[in-house]
């Protein structure tokens, strides 16, 4: 039942985190009327990494989320903090809630200084769930995530990428910074019958500003 599952390894002292789908909804409905829309090479990195649009604002203080909306794809989902399971993997929501988001609790939080991970479910057995449509978010779209300190950390997005599993840059996504930044990641790529997803889509953003919620 379950179509996002973290898998990780520890490496140069951070978690890295790859996402495993099953796409029970999507083997049951056939592939291509159902498959998530991948975004195209025009949302890639033009030029690396720390090419961004926008003028960074500073990191806030740590401080927990509690709901992540990005209007361009109409998500509005809370946010639960997970860590690692027993087998190492990261914990990810109950399948059978398609609109909630997980956060690594033991990474930084969104708007503070640091690599910040969310994650969802592309679809579940019911159909699309909280990222189904992340695919298609574009450059310059805005990811605003509320906090417990009562402020909103609004982010723009540097680019969308898809990688398979097998070539996925895990220092381009995890790795560290002296800004802050937020990974949005759900699965994507090739799709196997028997395996499921073969990859994930990772949209890259950055803090512009702050409000209160």
């Amino acid at each position: 039942m379950t179509t996002t599952a973290g898998r990780t390894g520890k490496r140069g002292g951070w978690f890295v985190v790859l996402a495993l789908c099953t796409g029970v909804w999507l083997v049951h409905n056939g592939f291509q009327p159902v498959t998530p829309p991948m975004p195209s090479a025009a949302q890639a990195f033009a030029a690396g990494p720390g090419h961004h649009t926008e003028a960074a604002a500073d990191p806030l203080s740590p401080a927990a989320p509690v709901a992540v909306r990005i209007p361009a794809i109409d998500v509005d989902a809370p946010v639960l903090g997970l860590g690692l399971a027993r087998d190492g993997s990261l914990d990810v929501p109950p399948a059978g809630n398609g609109n909630i988001v997980s956060w690594y609790k033991d990474g930084a939080s969104p708007g503070a200084k640091g690599t910040a991970i969310v994650a969802g479910h592309v679809d579940n057995a019911r159909g699309p769930a909280v990222f189904y449509a992340l695919g298609t978010l574009k450059k310059g779209a805005h990811v605003e995530v509320a906090r417990s300190d009562g402020r909103t950390a609004v982010f723009t997005v540097d680019a969308v990428e898809v990688y398979e599993n097998s070539d996925f840059p895990d220092d381009k996504v995890y790795g560290s910074t002296d800004r802050a930044e937020l990974r949005v990641i759900t699965c994507g790529g090739s799709f196997s019958a028997k395996t499921g997803y073969q990859g994930n889509v990772v949209a890259y953003a950055h803090l512009i500003g702050v409000r209160k919620t």
